[in-house]
């Protein structure tokens, strides 16, 4: 079958989908007598019910199986907390896209191809310059397009009659976790691991929200953030998910132009595809509540992000994708965020966010202590020396012992600072590093995060698709 029949057949399909839904009042567009609003929907009796009943396995799979604890969070946030996890500075899209065109050539069809994999590694300037270099116009009016600039993609509100305490509908449910973490921990009883969980509305406002439930102004999700000692990412349980088979999608296979693969589980963590046990075990729990819920485990796949996707922090992150007739949608994300939550929070708050390993015995330890000067980090790099200043605070240890060799043979070294996506030269008087030995009676450190994201009307479309048939009725129509 070409591919012009295929979409023909696809959108066909949708439609009958899209119908019978709106006819049977499983979801409606919002204030339809008023026109509706693009990127609202209204569940009706039958939606809700299906939403009830997959939150309700949501919570048994996960919450009580997996003894989680569960709050529930403002959706008004105040700036400070969406600023310390920089969401108020980076949380936003570029207002010009490159469309897709039938009539475009091969050659330019293979520029393209090359081109929209590292569209989100570009700036606006480099983004407008490739507008330019292919032509890109208005695909409805072919008007040219203006420069692209920044969206901010959440809805900004007040808190309180004056107006002076800005604040957000939150884009997401995780950051009332974070910053309840000291609490959550305490409840705990003091230890690690633990997870947190919260299932509520969030926020976003779409430049252009389109594909009915899939991309939306506002949404549900279920999220979890396990937390857990850097140091020891190994999952009790691992093993009685370790002999699932799925289709992945490794990062390096997506690099060399090869397709999605039936990988084992286990052998996608011992041969470091996964990065951890941990993320290993919510891959595999979230690819047994998806196919339990109903969604068929051919059209599932997970798909490692690659490294133009990746947070600078994060140290690996994959995508539970669902193959519906708008393509393959990103339905569940599961990531592990490293420590940049809570150090996030930690920083802008003040109040540490950390957990404590108590030791039986003190143990003498090596510490290393990286003292950064910032006088002359602030000559060197005046506006930027924040930034500069907690890389170098945030590195590794064998990275901190090279730049010291380096600093004390040559005097000077480059130094790539991740937040200004550039390198830097430090000098040998702008940072001091030494290994100081202690006697210490715990060792205190900030935990990592690994977090399954879950967007709940994108998981309902997609299992409203796959459990969607016709028949013919006696009239020799499909019903």
């Amino acid at each position: 079958m070409d591919a012009s029949r295929e979409a023909l057949n696809r959108e066909a399909f949708r439609q009958a989908v899209v119908n019978t839904l709106e006819r049977r009042l499983f979801y409606v567009p919002s204030f339809k007598i008023y026109r509706g609003v693009a990127g609202l929907y209204d569940y009706g009796p039958p939606g809700c019910a299906v939403k009830s009943n997959v939150l309700a396995f949501w919570r048994q799979h996960f919450v009580l199986e997996e003894k989680m604890l569960e709050v529930d969070c403002p959706c008004v946030t105040p700036e400070i907390v969406l600023k310390a996890s920089g969401h108020v500075d980076k949380f936003a899209d570029l207002m010009d896209k490159l469309e897709k065109d039938p009539n475009i050539t091969a050659e330019k069809a293979a520029a393209f191809r090359h081109v929209i994999p590292v569209l989100d590694d570009l700036s606006a300037e480099e983004l407008g310059a490739k507008t330019n270099e292919y032509g890109i116009t208005a695909p409805d009016t072919k008007n040219p397009v203006s420069a692209p600039y920044p969206f901010n993609l959440m809805f900004q509100t007040s808190i309180g009659p004056s107006g002076l305490s800005p604040g957000y509908m939150r884009p997401e449910t995780a950051q009332g976790i974070f910053v309840n973490f000291k609490d959550l921990y305490y409840y705990n009883g003091n230890k690690l691991p633990f997870a947190a969980a919260q299932i509520g509305q969030a926020f976003r406002n779409e430049i252009s929200p389109r594909q009915g439930l899939l991309r939306v102004r506002e949404f549900t999700l279920a999220e979890i953030e396990h937390f857990v000692d850097p140091e020891d990412k190994f999952h009790p349980k691992f093993s009685e998910i370790s002999n699932l088979e799925f289709l992945m999608f490794p990062r390096q296979d997506q690099v060399s132009g090869q397709s999605e693969r039936r990988i084992r589980l286990g052998e996608a963590v011992s041969e470091g595809i996964v990065n951890n046990e941990t993320l290993g075990y919510f891959i595999g729990r979230v690819y047994l509540f998806l196919t339990y819920l109903g969604i068929d485990k051919d059209r599932l796949r997970f798909r490692q992000h690659l490294a133009n996707e990746m947070a600078h922090y994060a140290a690996d992150c994959w995508d539970a994708e669902i193959e519906c007739s708008y393509g393959w949608i990103e339905c569940v994300g599961i990531a592990d965020r490293s420590a940049y939550d809570l150090r996030a929070h930690t920083d802008k708050s003040g109040v540490p966010l950390v957990a404590a390993e108590k030791f039986s015995e003190p143990r003498e330890v090596e510490k290393l202590v990286i003292t950064p000067v910032k006088k002359e980090l602030g000559l060197a790099f005046k506006g930027n020396q924040k930034m500069v200043v907690e890389a170098l605070e945030a590195m590794g240890e064998k990275e901190a012992m090279e730049m010291k060799a380096t600093l004390e043979s040559k005097g000077e070294v480059e130094f790539h600072v991740c937040t200004l996506g550039k390198g830097v030269t430090i000098k040998k008087s702008m940072v001091t590093i030494i290994k100081e030995k202690k006697k210490e009676h715990q060792r205190v450190f900030t935990p990592s995060v690994i977090e399954p994201s879950f967007g709940i009307g994108r998981i309902i479309y997609c299992l409203y698709e796959h459990s969607f048939y016709t028949r013919p009725s006696k009239g020799g129509m499909n019903s």
